[in-house]
């Protein structure tokens, strides 16, 4: 694994861990608390009349009441969270929690709350001590409990208004959009459609197996490529970004260009570009925002909700998604070196695969619903408008046929098909 495959997992694993930013808070807070007690005031100068004016026993009962306080609505804050998290996996999709653990705002709150907790429940240790024979009352930071308390109810009151808002499924969806755009823009950036086919495999090129099952997470053909030109080797990997291996599968080709190439330089050349995890994450893998949205129309239009409008709706946003994608050429990519060589052929979801991931679950699913299908005709009308290319034409129209073919099979009412097959979706 590469220094930049690491950094990219440890990114992955921090933003969605819960327990990250709170940790960091409550280390802060106790430096914050240790530092603060040190300085003292005069109770009669400016400044001393803005801080603390209690005695050693009010400064105690104020922070046994603010730290009882704090781990209390901490309690009910994480109750809300798993509340918000089965929401999102009953009503939406399953492959939805990791995105809720990422949420910046629940981590934020989540810190105030804990670092409250902590500040004042190790300020009890501070107060009260002897200092000259007199009780020692750190009045700045006891005042500092006061504003992290009243920081706290701001939180909250945030916090509800943002669980509010972040389980409606307006804001869910958009959310998917917005990372997958991101996602696309940085994986596929604005690298050209290859035209040159991808070199074919020797028949006596060496197969790399998987050496863990899992997801390719994420592909580096950038750190191959140098070391694949400097063996002469060719590296054909297998498996896209998002799909699921077997230990001991193979997920690349490798071969030298004066023959075959040993396994141990093979797998060192293959393994060095690619990570495998036990889930798909939103890195490298502009494909898993759109099976999100696609489990959401799935979802609406399963028999206990019967949902359309959010099913169309999910249509829509996955319409920007592959409208986005689309200029950026997706399909097989090919890294060259200096001498204009190919090194790294990476496979990568083609528009034919992509329009089959939005269309073709939800097709069967809801082939008798005339808004959904209408809305997929629409996608697709979109997207043929978008592009010149003939190969993606005919995937376009393989997509219309097959949603035609079903929506005749499952719709009865001759008006509501008629208004699809003369509605748009055709090239003719």
């Amino acid at each position: 694994m590469t220094s930049m495959s690491r950094r990219g997992a440890v990114r992955e694993y921090v933003g969605g861990a819960l327990w990250v930013l709170p940790t960091i808070a409550v280390v802060v807070s106790l430096v914050a608390g240790a530092v603060l007690a040190q300085f003292e005031v005069e109770a009669d100068s400016g400044f001393g009349r803005l801080l603390f004016q209690g005695d050693a026993g009010a400064a105690r009962e104020l922070l046994i009441v603010v730290s009882a306080t704090m781990i209390t609505v901490t309690g009910l804050v994480f109750s809300l969270t798993v509340v918000s998290l089965q929401i999102s996996s009953t009503q939406f999709s399953p492959r939805l929690l990791r995105s809720f653990l990422r949420d910046r705002g629940t981590q934020v709150v989540l810190s105030v709350f804990v670092s409250t907790f902590a500040y004042a429940t190790a300020g009890l240790y501070t107060v009260g001590r002897l200092d000259g024979g007199q009780p020692y009352v750190p009045r700045i930071a006891i005042s500092g409990s006061l504003l992290l308390a009243l920081g706290s109810v701001a939180a909250f009151v945030w916090y509800l208004h943002h669980l509010a808002h972040s389980i409606q499924i307006d804001d869910v969806m958009r959310r998917i959009e917005k990372t997958t755009l991101h996602v696309v823009d940085r994986s596929m950036g604005d690298r050209p459609s290859d035209e040159e086919p991808p070199p074919d495999p020797p028949t006596d090129a060496t197969a790399v197996m998987a050496p863990t099952s899992g997801y390719v997470q994420a592909a580096f053909p950038d750190a191959v490529t140098a070391p694949a030109a400097a063996s002469r080797a060719v590296v054909h990997y297998c498996r896209a970004v998002g799909d699921h291996v077997v230990a001991g599968s193979p997920i690349a080709q490798v071969w030298a260009d004066d023959g075959a190439i040993d396994e141990a330089s093979a797998a060192r050349l293959a393994l060095t570009g690619i990570r495998i995890g036990f889930e798909r994450t939103f890195e490298q893998d502009h494909a898993f925002g759109v099976r999100q949205l696609v489990d959401i129309a799935l979802r609406a239009m399963s028999p206990a909700i019967n949902d359309p409008y959010t099913a169309v709706q999910s249509i829509q946003h996955i319409t920007v998604v592959l409208c986005a994608a689309l200029p950026h050429h997706p399909g097989t990519r090919l890294w060259h070196d200096d001498a204009g060589t190919a090194r790294v052929v990476l496979p990568m979801p083609n528009l034919a695969e992509l329009l089959d991931l939005a269309c073709g679950q939800l097709r069967r699913v809801a082939a008798h619903e005339p808004h959904v299908v209408a809305a997929l005709l629409n996608m697709l009308d979109e997207i043929r408008r978008r592009t010149s290319s003939s190969h993606d034409h005919a995937d376009i129209e393989r997509e219309v046929d097959l949603l035609h073919a079903d929506a005749q099979r499952a719709i009865l009412q001759p008006a509501d098909l008629a208004s699809l097959l003369e509605g748009p979706g055709r090239s003719s």
